[in-house]
């Protein structure tokens, strides 16, 4: 898993923040409840105990997954992108050819994608349908149900 990561650079820093909380804050909480469990005596039936371990093995996961996807990061200029087709960091306005509807996406980094307000992950299906286009091409995207197929109408990049 040595492929880079596109990410700008808010999102690059919103997971760095995340990774400090959980290394600098959460996981000495979880420490502390482990000593705690730890004096109160025998820890085979120790439930305290046997729960904060478990909460520390899933934080330290966590921890490895954020520290893996900042040293996979590359922190994306839009300076250089073409202005004229969708790339990353573009919000892309597009027609739903099935049923007519209009609908915005912004494509993002890692990190930062959020479905319900159309920030799709650049990496993702959609997103590598729509990487290259022109206003007023037509892109056929395959996803699971079938086949979603777009115009698309505007091309944006906003400044960060």
């Amino acid at each position: 898993m040595s492929e880079r990561i596109p990410m700008t650079r808010t999102g690059y820093n919103k997971l760095k923040a995340e990774l400090d909380e959980l290394q600098n804050e959460r996981m000495p909480e979880i420490e502390k409840r482990i000593a705690t469990a730890r004096a109160e005596g025998d820890l085979s039936e120790n439930a305290e105990y046997h729960g904060a371990r478990e909460s520390q093995g899933l934080l330290q996961a966590k921890i490895n997954l954020l520290k893996d996807k900042l040293a996979r990061a590359a922190i994306m200029d839009n300076a250089k992108l073409p202005k004229d087709q969708v790339a990353f960091g573009c919000t892309i306005v597009v027609k739903d050819l099935d049923f007519g509807d209009k609908e915005e996406f912004t494509l993002v980094g890692a990190g930062e994608e959020d479905y319900d307000t159309g920030r799709i992950n650049v990496a993702s299906p959609l997103a590598q349908g729509f990487v290259g286009k022109k206003v007023g091409d037509r892109v056929e995207v395959e996803v699971p149900a079938g086949v979603n197929r777009f115009e698309i109408l505007e091309i944006r990049f906003e400044e960060e």
